[in-house]
């Protein structure tokens, strides 16, 4: 597998290298060469998960790692059910959150850590992540107890959700946070700074485990072909598919998907207040504002990373840029999705509801679709249990961490700041 740097098309890497650097020079996303195309489609749907997702992956990696190594990773790292449940007439919910750490970063932080664990060899590596919630968690339960791994998570002070921070703040070990004085994109601000620094991402020989590493992208590839095959059991049509969107990650991965012949009629973006993207696709102006607090706190994201590839594969394969939708969904609008689902039998969380309602909002009469539940409710209990009024219960992922102390370090938006730190914890 070729990828190229998007800023610095000159600068060439396989997928090991991408697997290790995360980013290219200046900041740069690592890009696929070539999208590879799917004969067979509708045979590869008729396969079970394991199996399609082996095949699905084989067709970018295969080549460079070889098929029965992809087969080993992808069944070490999907080893969860996900769902697809009916919602009403019109849609589906695509529940991604029955991993370890009950979100959709299961799938792409599980990947990424078989695949460093396997391509990695055995000197020692730290990978640095920012999360608007979720991520920290998927990326600490991934990479906790490995050896010769050591792994910072920054997260917004304040800003995400408490239990989403006691998932990946009371571990310890070789899993260290830091609590930022600031947003999620000066967070991102931040990790971006520290793979500039030569004594950094040198002399610790640093690695992202955000969306940007390409290697969780492909992995989430494989739930998009899950969502079909299991449509097509119910409906003989194509779906329109809505993802809640903040670094837009997950959509990127549902792009590749139908850029490899995935039958999907349309994507939407669904985003909260946060709507740089959706302005964007209506006015044409690139125009991030200062970040909103939502209650979807994980797509609280005013410049989203992985908007690049969106637009290359756009490009790639010649679609025009105005078949995405981009619907920003408000506060209100959340909470009236929520009462909405509730009514219908369905409990769930602001993230789901965002993309649930601009899924509504967006469907013709004669059209049906999928939504993505990326996190379990109980994630949000503090918020689900306000918006509708009910008393969650606890799963035992979160039973288990919920009186555990966090162990956080507290710094300012501040690079020097947070150079200063993981020089003297991470050396």
């Amino acid at each position: 597998m070729e990828l190229y740097n998007l800023k610095h098309p000159a600068q060439r890497v396989n997928f090991s290298e991408a697997l290790k650097l995360g980013l290219g020079l200046d900041r740069g996303l690592f890009f696929p060469a070539r999208i590879p195309r799917l004969a067979n489609v509708d045979a590869l749907l008729a396969l079970p998960f394991i199996e399609r997702s082996k095949r699905v992956l084989g067709a970018w990696l295969a080549d460079e790692l070889g098929q029965p190594l992809v087969d080993d990773l992808v069944e070490k790292a999907f080893n969860f059910p996900l769902p697809l449940v009916t919602v009403d007439a019109q849609r589906s919910s695509l529940e991604l959150f029955h991993g370890p750490t009950l979100a959709f970063k299961d799938f792409g932080a599980r990947f990424m850590a078989q695949c460093l664990n396997a391509l990695g060899g055995n000197q020692p590596l730290t990978i640095l992540t920012a999360t608007s919630g979720d991520t920290g968690a998927a990326v600490a339960d991934a990479f906790y107890g490995l050896d010769n791994v050591q792994v910072m998570v920054l997260y917004p002070k304040g800003k995400i959700s408490e239990l989403q921070e006691k998932m990946f703040t009371t571990l310890g070990g070789n899993i260290h946070t830091v609590a930022v004085e600031s947003d999620f994109d000066d967070c991102q601000t931040l990790v971006k700074q520290a793979f500039e620094d030569h004594d950094i991402r040198d002399g610790l020989r640093l690695n992202s485990a955000n969306s940007i590493n390409i290697s969780r992208l492909l992995a989430q590839i494989c739930y998009y072909f899950e969502a079909v095959t299991r449509y097509r059991q119910q409906y003989h049509d194509s779906p329109v598919i809505a993802v809640p969107s903040g670094n837009f990650g997950n959509l990127t991965a549902g792009l590749l998907a139908k850029a490899m012949g995935l039958p999907v009629k349309r994507f939407i973006a669904a985003t909260n207040s946060n709507d740089t993207v959706p302005r964007y696709l209506t006015f044409g102006d690139w125009a991030p504002r200062q970040t909103m607090a939502t209650m979807s706190n994980a797509m609280d994201v005013s410049e989203p990373s992985n908007w690049p590839r969106v637009e290359a594969i756009f490009s790639e394969m010649k679609w025009p840029l105005s078949e995405l939708t981009g619907l920003a969904i408000s506060e209100q609008q959340t909470h009236a999705s929520m009462l909405s689902l509730q009514t219908l039998g369905y409990q769930t969380e602001p993230h789901a509801a965002v993309a649930a309602e601009a899924l509504q909002l967006c469907l013709k009469e004669d059209e049906r679709g999928i939504f993505l539940a990326t996190a379990h409710p109980a994630k949000f209990k503090d918020v689900v249990d306000r918006e509708l009024g009910t008393a969650l219960p606890l799963p035992p992922a979160l039973q288990r961490v919920k009186e555990k102390p966090v162990l956080s370090a507290v710094l300012p938006a501040d690079f020097a700041a947070l150079k200063a730190h993981m020089l003297a914890e991470l050396s």
